[in-house]
């Protein structure tokens, strides 16, 4: 064993010091530290944030449908109802995110539903006038994403000059 010189204890320090460190931050104390100072705590509460700034939705996907309804003043009618679903559960804080794929291999549209389970999810969407009529048939899914999402329709509002 080699004498231990001044060099390298002082490179044996820097090496414990630095595996104490690491040690330090794997701990659960050091996950339990101060929020950054970025941290709203009233904002978090208020989007339904957990403790990583996410929470828990139900994803909807929208595919084509058994029942197509051919071009004309009922069609038209079918998605009118349709976007003022969309507004009136968007208004109620129940939908955060929606809109149309491109139609490829059947995939029509998404609904993200701020819901803990996915049958208030379901009792939602069957309030669509498109999946009541057939247009569109739904796919469930649980999402775990950003409370942030919350936030699109209040922002959306601000950004759009027409509405549907």
């Amino acid at each position: 064993m080699k004498p231990l010189t001044h060099a390298r204890a002082a490179v044996l320090a820097g090496i414990l010091a630095f595996t104490a460190s690491l040690a330090l931050t794997a701990s659960p104390a050091a996950a339990q530290a101060t929020p950054p100072a970025s941290y709203d705590a009233a904002l978090a509460a208020r989007l339904g944030a957990d403790d990583h700034g996410m929470r828990s939705y139900v994803m909807v996907l929208l595919k084509t449908g058994p029942k197509p309804m051919p071009a004309g003043p009922e069609r038209d009618a079918m998605f009118r109802g349709h976007f003022a679903n969309m507004t009136r559960l968007a208004s109620e804080g129940k939908l955060v995110l929606a809109g149309p794929f491109d139609g490829v291999d059947g995939w029509r549209g998404l609904f993200i539903f701020a819901v803990k389970t996915i049958d208030e999810a379901r009792q939602l969407a069957a309030t669509d006038p498109v999946l009541m009529q057939g247009e569109m048939v739904a796919e469930y899914h649980r999402y775990y994403g950003s409370a942030a999402l919350m936030q699109v329709s209040e922002t959306h509002e601000r950004l759009a000059k027409k509405r549907f």
